[in-house]
């Protein structure tokens, strides 16, 4: 069953605007370590950070609590697995979150694509539940 769903769509050119203005200060307070590594050795490092911050934007709206209720930024980071698949790694009060929308008896996993097309950034994530003792779903969710 789909417990949430999100989407966003974002500018490129005002993360970019962003990354000038504040720098470090904007990247440590939004983005995970492992997302700010993978981001800043990449050749278009705004779009890759505009796609990572549309994929927190829609987590937040599939979990129906945007960016408050105990849900902040940086738990919630895209994690690629060595394939480049995205996935949204959860942590704190996202978890938490997460449960408590979870029915009992079910496995929460969380499905992301992000893609970008300068000027924009887009990102869809899908929440399921699926019943704990069927096998486990396709999806590679790190939560």
């Amino acid at each position: 069953m789909i417990l949430g769903i999100g989407s966003d769509l974002i500018d490129i050119r005002r993360i970019e605007k962003t990354l000038d203005r504040f720098g470090d200060r904007f990247t440590n307070r939004v983005y995970t370590e492992i997302e700010r590594a993978k981001s800043d050795k990449r050749a278009e490092r705004a779009a890759s950070y505009a796609k990572r911050f549309a994929a927190k934007e829609a987590c937040s709206k599939a979990l129906g609590s945007g960016i408050r209720m105990g849900v902040a930024w940086r738990e919630m980071g895209v994690v690629n697995l060595p394939s480049g698949k995205p996935t949204i790694s959860l942590t704190g009060g996202a978890v938490e979150r997460l449960t408590a929308m979870t029915p009992l008896g079910f496995r929460a996993t969380i499905d992301l694509t992000i893609t970008d097309d300068f000027p924009l950034a887009q990102a869809f994530v899908v929440i399921s539940a699926w019943p704990e003792d069927w096998p486990e779903p396709r999806s590679n969710s790190a939560i």
